[in-house]
């Protein structure tokens, strides 16, 4: 399973789930499933999220159990 961080670094940023979905190209209803954990997103998603965060993708998003 993977699991993410991208509700607390949204949330430290003041963003929206609006807000970062149209900065990352996707519906706000994609970011809400992903902040749940029933989502697992693209790579291309998952770079574009890193990019928003100014982040590399494993501090973003890592298997459950690492």
């Amino acid at each position: 399973m993977l699991i993410n961080k991208v509700k607390e670094l949204r949330a430290r940023l003041s963003l929206t789930q609006g807000e970062l979905a149209d900065r990352v190209g996707v519906t706000r209803q994609t970011i809400v499933a992903l902040e749940k954990g029933s989502y697992t997103p693209s790579l291309l998603l998952a770079m574009n999220i890193a990019e928003e965060f100014e982040m590399p993708i494993e501090e973003i998003f890592s298997k459950e159990g690492k």
